[in-house]
């Protein structure tokens, strides 16, 4: 039996992981055994997310907390665990998409990225979003092509510009 202190520490603790996420996804995990939620979490920590169970009730009261509460609020039925993306909004969605092809019990229910909702059809959706560091990748090689083709000074302020990119992207993740 929780406490009343301890179920306030939970609310307080996923209160704080909604806020630091990028990117939160609410899952059904119910008919998972052991070994495949162990599989599940440890396909979670390799792409570093965090996924946790929680009780309906206490998300609830920790999405009060925060700017997306009646967003996702209508995902808290059944069981409920929430994979945190912290540095990338976009991997929980691939990590989510790879385990529900060999496993139809795990189920996707709604997110939020970077405030936007997308519901339980919207998977696919976001699996196939281009992630933070290929985003940048492709804005950098597209900067890199400009600088390449500028002669001089010019050219080495570019470079700068790259760099600072670059450095602004590090220090984000």
């Amino acid at each position: 039996m929780l406490t009343r202190e301890k179920k306030d520490k939970i609310i307080e603790t996923v209160a704080e992981k909604l806020n630091k996420s990028q990117g939160v996804y609410l899952t059904e995990f119910q008919g998972l055994n052991v070994d495949e939620i162990s599989e599940l979490r440890r396909q979670f920590r390799a792409a570093g997310i965090e996924y946790k169970v929680v009780k309906n009730t206490l998300i609830k009261k920790a999405l009060e907390k925060t700017e997306i509460s009646d967003k996702l609020c209508e995902g808290l039925k059944n069981t409920t665990a929430i994979a945190f993306g912290y540095d990338d909004p976009i991997e929980p969605a691939k990590v989510i998409k790879k385990y529900s092809k060999d496993n139809e019990k795990l189920k996707f229910k709604i997110a939020s990225v970077d405030g936007q909702v997308f519901g339980a059809d919207q998977l696919s959706v976001l699996s196939s979003m281009l992630s933070k560091t290929e985003n940048i990748g492709k804005v950098a090689g597209s900067i890199n092509n400009v600088i390449s083709s500028v002669p001089g000074t010019i050219n080495a302020v570019m470079r700068n510009l790259v760099s600072a990119i670059d450095q602004v992207a590090k220090q984000k993740s």
